[in-house]
């Protein structure tokens, strides 16, 4: 019972003290989990995050229900899961409470204009650890910059472009499996 209080209890100052969403809350995860905690690989959290990213839900919810069920199977991915919600929902049951009263108020405009910089920073910092963690040859480099390219320009479905990408991660894995046979 111990470890699975730890686990809400860590993943509850995660949801807690993160502002921005699912991405803003990835390098503090992989700080806890990967750094302090050695419960998983840089390459497993980066693994966590390409998963997470492809299920449906929130990256960050996902991402904490794959540490949990790793470190205690399906009772600890449900631990983590509401150690990393229930701050989410205590701190939007207030402010859906108190909203209407202080919204216009100068400080508490200045104070989002504030909270989505800092966001944006760590979302920034996620995707340069993903990038480091992930794109280590010509292949990778050019599915990053396509598929960048594509979304950003043409605005097609990220959706095509997993499933693109998947597809060339495995015919890029095959390929280097018959290599390694032979």
């Amino acid at each position: 019972m111990k470890d699975l209080l730890e686990l809400f209890a860590i993943f509850f100052r995660i949801g807690g003290f993160t502002f921005g969403g699912g991405y803003a809350m990835l390098p503090i995860i992989q700080e806890e989990i990967v750094h302090k905690r050695h419960w998983a690989t840089d390459k497993e959290i980066i693994d966590y995050y390409a998963i997470g990213q492809c299920t449906p839900g929130i990256i960050a919810v996902n991402t904490a229900t794959f540490i949990g069920y790793k470190q205690k199977g399906i009772i600890g991915a449900i631990f983590a899961t509401l150690g990393l919600v229930c701050p989410s929902l205590i701190i939007i049951t207030i402010i859906a409470r108190f909203f209407n009263h202080f919204q216009d108020y100068a400080i508490v405009q200045h104070a989002f204009s504030g909270i989505q910089i800092i966001v944006i920073a760590l979302i920034i910092n996620t995707v340069i650890n993903m990038y480091k963690q992930s794109v280590k040859d010509w292949i990778g480099i050019s599915l990053f910059l396509i598929s960048f390219l594509v979304i950003a320009i043409l605005k097609l479905s990220p959706i095509i472009i997993i499933i693109i990408s998947a597809a060339v991660g495995i015919i890029k894995c095959k390929d280097m499996d018959t290599k390694e046979i032979k």
